[in-house]
């Protein structure tokens, strides 16, 4: 059932339910579909802050009345589904009764002399979220995600990254050569090597090498770094979870580029 701009969906077979569900529950489907899945408030409102606008604005039936106060401009085209529906298709646990679909960003290539966060074949989602998050805080454009990486535009990396991928250039599906491309000094991290984070005079801009959680930073990857970096662990820790480094790594950059201005 249509109504001005709104369509009323009540049933589970309707080819967009499925599009939408796929696109909530299968991490890649966005590179079938050309299209994202923004699931919450906090990434719909962090999108709209960024001039993005949805294709289309999706919502529960029974959060219907109240987003047309908060929503009423935000899509050209709102669809409405039935709340049985919304609980089948939503990649939570407690599913936020609204979302936006938005068309999948131009395929992007490095931008040279862009501070850069490397991601090498990490794999876990939340991991990847945070770093984005940090990235996108601290002051650094771009990121690279070589083949193997987590799929930067899963749902669950955007819930992670909080709103961080609307202010960065992602760059995803890389060989080690390709990074060739950024034309930065690089710091690749490592829990065992290297000079001390905290002592060592940090270049800006710069491209930072995270590595695999289990495997860290390829040997590939190494060769291309001009240094390796550790952070001081004096507690005793064999090694830190890899979002936790790149934080504490892009902070450091962020706050030795600062000084340089200063």
């Amino acid at each position: 059932m249509t109504s001005d701009n709104v369509t009323f969906v009540q049933s589970r077979d309707n080819a967009f339910v499925k599009d939408l569900r796929r696109l909530a529950q299968d991490s890649s489907a966005y590179r079938k579909q050309g299209r994202v899945w923004l699931e919450g408030d906090h990434l719909c409102r962090a999108a709209l802050a960024r001039r993005l606008q949805p294709a289309v604005a999706v919502y529960a039936e029974s959060f219907w009345p109240e987003a047309q106060e908060s929503y009423r401009h935000a899509a050209i085209k709102n669809i409405v589904i039935a709340d049985p529906l919304w609980a089948d298709v939503s990649g939570l646990e407690s599913p936020a009764r609204m979302g936006f679909v938005l068309e999948m960003p131009a395929a992007a290539a490095l931008v040279p002399g862009v501070s850069t966060v490397v991601l090498d074949r990490l794999q876990d989602a939340g991991n990847v979220g945070s770093i984005l998050r940090s990235a996108s805080a601290f002051g650094f454009g771009q990121i690279a995600a070589i083949k193997g990486t987590a799929a930067l535009w899963s749902a669950k990396v955007l819930r992670a990254g909080m709103g961080a991928h609307f202010g960065l250039r992602l760059v995803e599906g890389l060989d080690a050569t390709d990074i060739d491309a950024l034309g930065l000094p690089l710091l690749a991290t490592s829990s065992h090597g290297g000079e001390f984070l905290h002592r060592a005079q940090l270049p800006w801009p710069c491209g930072w090498i995270m590595g695999h959680e289990g495997q860290g930073v390829s040997p590939a990857l190494q060769e291309r770094a001009s240094r390796l970096i550790r952070i001081a662990q004096p507690g005793g820790e064999e090694s830190l979870n890899v979002g936790a480094a790149a934080a504490i790594c892009l902070h450091a950059s962020a706050a030795a580029a600062e000084t340089g201005r200063t």
